[in-house]
């Protein structure tokens, strides 16, 4: 009998809500199919495949090394090698002070988080003025940002139009920051930038390959 192929890389860790007050700690170690090999809790490898379910967590969708799950009503997007992030429980709704990020192979900084509510994956950007976002991604946000303040842009493609908004909400790990500039650019991106208006509310630490930002 032919084998799916088990795609591993290194844990991709997000801390989900579940139960009162503590936070479960769910990793996608890789792919068999259709199915997300999840460890949850330090457990043993389970592979679930969309539908299915196992201590609370259930999982939605799967696609490529990407396995879409719901714990607690929410839900998170997890990816094979995903640098670990904390999502707190309802215990403690983004109340954190703390973030610490672990920088991938390339050096980059990349972390799940969210934007009112919906799933986001952030790279930092330390040159960038503010939160950035492609079009693509503010539409599937949900965000109006045709209604914010229309702004020039200086791109390694030349001048382009942006919007300037304020989001409601942006979270990373436990954290959470209200009110942030954010730019809409009419561009491609494969990740959200992680930008000035964020980062100026943290005390930044570098050691190595990990970054802690400590809210002032």
């Amino acid at each position: 009998m032919r084998r799916t192929p088990l795609l591993f890389s290194a844990v991709a860790g997000l801390l989900l809500p579940a139960g009162l007050a503590l936070a479960q700690q769910v990793s996608l170690q890789g792919m068999l199919g259709s199915k997300a090999l999840l460890v949850i809790d330090g457990g043993r490898p389970r592979a679930l495949a969309p539908g299915e379910a196992a201590q609370g967590v259930k999982v939605i969708a799967t696609t490529g090394d990407t396995a879409v799950v719901q714990t607690a009503g929410q839900r998170f997007t997890l990816r094979v090698g995903e640098t670990p992030v904390n999502l707190g429980g309802p215990g403690t709704p983004g109340h954190g002070r703390r973030i610490v990020l672990t920088a991938d192979s390339r050096g980059h900084f990349v972390t799940q988080g969210s934007i009112n509510n919906r799933p986001v994956q952030f790279m930092v950007d330390t040159g960038a003025t503010t939160v950035a976002l492609g079009q693509a991604e503010a539409d599937r946000l949900g965000l109006d940002y045709k209604r914010g303040r229309p702004v020039m842009m200086h791109t390694a493609n030349g001048a382009t139009r942006g919007w300037l908004l304020k989001v409601q909400a942006l979270r990373v790990g436990d954290v959470t920051a209200h009110d942030v500039d954010t730019v809409v650019v009419p561009l491609p991106m494969p990740a959200a930038l992680l930008g000035n208006s964020f980062l100026n509310q943290f005390n930044m630490r570098r050691e190595g390959s990990l970054m802690t930002l400590e809210r002032r």
